[in-house]
């Protein structure tokens, strides 16, 4: 007999059954919006991130602006001549459609200039993510937050370079 009091033979039987579950389904929805994270801004108003990539270090602030990058104080189309660089850095601006909103300041140690421009991105999306959290999805999901840890394969002893053998002499 207790089964059949569980049973349910009509959908609106089943609205009676749940009672007032829609209007708490509603409130969890409405707090897994809002974002996770607060927005981390220095004194100035800025937010600051590190970027890492190969031997390269980037530190980045980044503030609302008119777009423009410095990189070691100089503007980013005389610091990265080649195009490609300096697509490799606007492609977190991009892809969260943000271009010409933030000025960026940027300084980077080590490593050459690619390694360099990946650093500043990565710098860059880290800011972006510190400065407005609901984007972090979009920049996490484009794979930006996550520091590239492929680095140059040291030299081992007995060999030319990292793996490559000397070559081989028959006589």
């Amino acid at each position: 007999m207790a089964d059949e009091k569980n049973t349910v033979s009509d959908l609106s039987e089943l609205k009676d059954i749940a009672g007032d579950a829609p209007e708490a389904d509603a409130a969890q929805v409405a707090e897994s919006t809002a974002p996770l994270r607060e927005q981390e801004l220095d004194k100035q108003g800025r937010a600051y991130a590190t970027g890492r990539r190969k031997d390269a270090t980037a530190r980045v602030w980044l503030k609302p602006g008119t777009g423009k990058i410095t990189v070691n104080g100089r503007d980013q189309e005389v610091y990265f001549a080649r195009p490609t660089l300096r697509l490799i850095i606007d492609q977190p601006f991009t892809i969260t459609d943000r271009q010409g909103q933030y000025d960026v300041v940027a300084t980077v140690k080590g490593g050459g200039l690619s390694g360099q421009a990946g650093a500043v991105k990565h710098g860059i999306s880290q800011a972006l993510a510190k400065y407005e959290p609901a984007l972090r999805a979009t920049v996490k999901a484009a794979g930006f937050l996550t520091r590239d840890s492929r680095v140059v394969e040291r030299k081992k002893y007995g060999r030319a370079k990292a793996r490559r053998s000397f070559q081989f002499s028959k006589r």
